[in-house]
């Protein structure tokens, strides 16, 4: 298993000109509303508000950014549920390098169209990720390209890692630090850089129950993975974790909060009502945590990450029936 020297808080520092040098950053903000619905202080660091709606474009940009000339001339390869996919594409097309994707069938056509429109081709391949994943040796074969994996990479996980320098640059003192994880790049670069930071800041993870393999594997010190996930975030319908992010995970993450399916729902209904916001299941997990877990929160600074924000429009109706439920 990994350990913090694959990936360290100078990595991170190492990765801000490069970051800042193509993304600005991004808000954080006090919501009144919901920190009077909490009983805490609660900030959102709108990570939804990235050109590709995720905190992934961080890592993508890092990564693109640093490869070698001969890597840049043979292009990338990603496989993707949507916002990393949109990030490689997004960081190729900046830097001038082919890129390709491959994403499950029936995948949330909005991310689908917005890959494309970055001017990355899109490969629809495999019932979920893990399937998907099986075609990148293909491709190698027949066209070559450096495969991107979505979590052991570490300029991935130092370039997402920028979002929480900008957090404690603002709001050097927060108490907690909800991140979503689906692989967990944003949770470990979150860690560096708190760890560093506020050694006393908990560092807590967000996952779907219905998707928990990462959580379950944190929890137990096995490497466990499920069959299939059930779970309309597909941000964080993950059914086998990723080695070096697991590894960092154990060493940095300090608690993990599953949440519902209606509970993410609920939670994406509240940043619409209070927020106007349109969050996709991952990026309203945190709100779904700070929510599920508002007596332990009292009282306490909370910033919560909201990545991302490409919903499928579809999930729309569900979303809206939880407008003024009780919580």
């Amino acid at each position: 298993m990994s350990s913090p020297a694959a990936v360290s808080y100078a990595d991170v520092l190492d990765a801000l000109p490069r970051v800042h040098a193509v993304l600005d950053p991004t808000l954080l903000h006090e919501w009144p509303g919901l920190s009077e619905l909490l009983g805490c202080e609660f900030y959102l660091k709108h990570e939804n508000h990235q050109p590709v709606g995720a905190f992934k474009v961080r890592g993508g940009v890092n990564l693109v950014a640093t490869l070698s000339p001969e890597e840049k001339a043979a292009g990338i390869i990603g496989v993707s549920t949507g916002n990393h996919g949109q990030s490689l594409a997004f960081a190729a097309r900046h830097f001038g390098v082919r890129c390709t994707i491959v994403v499950p069938l029936g995948n949330n056509p909005d991310k689908n169209r917005a890959i494309r429109q970055l001017g990355a081709e899109l490969i629809e391949h495999g019932r979920d990720f893990d399937e998907a994943r099986e075609l990148v040796p293909v491709l190698q074969r027949e066209r070559g390209g450096r495969y991107v994996h979505s979590a052991n990479e570490p300029k991935l996980i130092a370039g997402v890692g920028t979002f929480a320098w900008e957090i404690f640059e603002k709001l050097p003192d927060p108490d907690v630090l909800l991140v979503p994880i689906g692989l967990g790049s944003g949770v470990c670069g979150a860690g560096l850089v708190a760890k560093h930071r506020r050694p006393q800041t908990q560092l807590i993870g967000v996952q779907a129950r219905n998707a928990s393999a990462v959580a379950r594997s944190w929890q137990s010190g096995a490497r466990i993975t499920e069959p299939a996930v059930d779970t309309w975030a597909e941000g964080l319908a993950t059914r086998v974790p990723a080695e070096l992010t697991l590894g960092l995970m154990r060493q940095l993450m300090d608690d993990v909060i599953l949440v519902s399916e209606d509970e993410l729902r609920r939670a994406a209904a509240l940043l619409l009502q209070h927020t106007h916001n349109l969050a996709e299941g991952a990026g309203a997990a945190t709100l779904a945590a700070a929510v599920q877990q508002r007596a332990r929160f009292a009282g306490k600074k909370v910033v919560a990450i909201l990545s991302g924000g490409n919903l499928d429009l579809t999930q729309l109706p569900a979303i809206l029936k939880f407008l003024d439920a009780p919580i």
